[in-house]
């Protein structure tokens, strides 16, 4: 055995680190038993720092911000799999977010645990579920002060890492610099009202659509707002999404009626899709994909369906499902790989494997339509029309809990530790002339609920803490946003 070289001594160490990099952890650990010299090898920082890189553990750190990258990846883990178990267990702590008295919830956004929620008053609201801290400040508009209850409604709110917008129902629109203050940075005035709002994820792209037209805003190199493109289409618009990582000019995609449009800053408008009579139901966005579901009438029944369009080439990639009900929601940009799950109003949660153009999976999950959905490596979390919140173990094909609440669920979004769900009711008018009456009131606001499963306590048993603060405080406070959001 003496005769018989290892390669670790007879090569230089930096070729067997390159070596080693192809094993996972499995084998490392292995490996880190054959010998001291394999043990050094096997530990090295930069094979373990590789490896919560590629498992999505703290992936915007360095390799220098920690000494030991092995324990390092074992916390990970181990965080990881408290963090499943609560989730299939229920156990964790929520709350609901504070209403504002007199107002019904008119539209709910959220980013990356910080929530937006647009009121019948003509008020907005931010929340941070990250701090725990839920008295919301309120974001102010430019409205006059000796008009009270003049303001209109809110249609809609969006809101990403730096900005939030809200468009109001006559057509003026507000877009605040979350880290400068709670007062407008810009203005905008269409003349109809505001039919769709995008807001990009990624960077400070602002779409609106209103009567026939689409215009995209975005800051210049100084900080002021400015139009960047504007396009006609032919029919009002239903839905509205921004392409992300799109670099300098913003593309978006429009549906109006039966028509898909591909909309680039730099461009005129190009359809993307039309057929005649078969009006799109739904839409969501990727990359370099857009998916929307297609309803299908007329003489021919082809039944209803999804179609999957490749942005860059502008063609149809897959049709899939063949559904009687109108799909009702699909979920593109957050799904796992070659898949996408969506929401029907036969009330099934359906999984898309976009490499067969097959059902990957079909749940019944709902009494009524499938009005929101997303899912993950593991699991799916769907609402319905009913209010129903249902979270699913897509792999062993079992529900693990659910919730319910009066109105339909019309915002659903969780990361790994925290979900945020959002119940708008249909009517936006209180009928019941007792509003001080806090248990009728509550019945027709509408509720914001934010799920917490770091925390280990029981979320069922916990209390559901309505208001942090009292009405008549929460009307006197000052809040800045650039304390509220460092």
């Amino acid at each position: 055995m003496d005769d018989v070289p290892f390669f670790d001594i007879q090569l230089p160490y930096e070729l067997a680190i390159n070596i080693f990099q192809y094993l996972d952890r499995k084998e490392l650990g292995r490996c880190a038993q054959v010998s001291k010299t394999w043990k050094v090898i096997a530990e090295d920082e930069v094979l373990w720092y590789r490896l919560c890189q590629q498992e999505g553990h703290l992936p915007e750190s360095s390799i220098s911000d920690y000494s030991c990258w092995k324990l390092i990846f074992q916390e990970c883990r181990a965080k990881e799999h408290m963090l499943r178990t609560n989730w299939k267990n229920r156990k964790g702590a929520v709350s609901e977010l504070e209403h504002i008295p007199d107002a019904v919830l008119c539209d709910v956004h959220s980013h990356d645990g910080v929530v937006i929620a647009g009121y019948t008053s003509g008020d907005v609201r931010v929340w941070d579920t990250r701090t725990w801290d839920y008295t919301a400040p309120f974001l102010e508009s430019e409205y006059e002060e000796d008009e009270p209850g003049m303001q209109p409604y809110v249609s809609f709110v969006r809101i990403n890492s730096s900005l939030a917008v809200a468009a109001y129902e006559d057509g003026f629109l507000n877009i605040w610099d979350l880290r400068t203050g709670k007062y407008p940075v810009h203005r905008f005035e269409h003349d109809a009202r505001i039919q769709a709002l995008a807001l990009s994820q990624e960077d400070a792209t602002v779409a609106t659509a209103s009567a026939f037209d689409v215009v995209m805003l975005r800051p210049n190199e100084e900080g002021y707002w400015q139009i960047t493109a504007e396009f006609e289409v032919q029919k009002l618009v239903d839905y509205l999404e921004i392409v992300p990582d799109t670099g300098r000019y913003p593309v978006a995609v429009a549906t109006a009626g039966d028509l898909v449009y591909l909309l680039k800053a730099e461009d005129s408008a190009r359809t993307l899709h039309y057929v005649y009579g078969q009006p799109v139901t739904c839409l969501d966005v990727s990359a370099n994909q857009a998916a929307f579901g297609v309803k299908s009438l007329g003489w021919v029944y082809e039944g209803n369906k999804i179609l999957v369009y490749s942005l860059e080439a502008e063609r149809c990639l897959s049709k899939l499902g063949n559904a009687l009900g109108d799909f009702t929601c699909v979920n593109l940009r957050n799904s796992p790989p070659s898949l996408m799950v969506s929401g029907n109003m036969d009330r099934r949660v359906r999984i898309h494997d976009l490499r067969t153009d097959k059902i990957a999976l079909s749940l019944s999950a709902h009494q009524l339509g499938v009005s929101a959905v997303q899912m993950d490596d593991w699991k799916i979390v769907s609402g319905g029309e009913e209010g129903l919140v249902s979270v699913w173990d897509y792999r062993m094909s079992q529900k693990l809990w659910e919730v319910h609440s009066r109105h339909p669920v019309r915002h659903l979004s969780f990361n790994s530790h925290s979900l945020i769900t959002a119940n708008v009711p249909y009517e936006r008018v209180v009928r019941n002339t007792d509003l001080d009456n806090f248990t009728t009131h509550r019945r027709h606001r509408g509720l914001i609920h934010a799920y917490e499963f770091a925390v280990d306590r029981l979320a069922f048993q916990s209390a559901l803490p309505v208001c942090r603060a009292s009405c008549d405080s929460v009307a006197g406070y000052n809040y800045d946003l650039a304390l509220a959001f460092p």
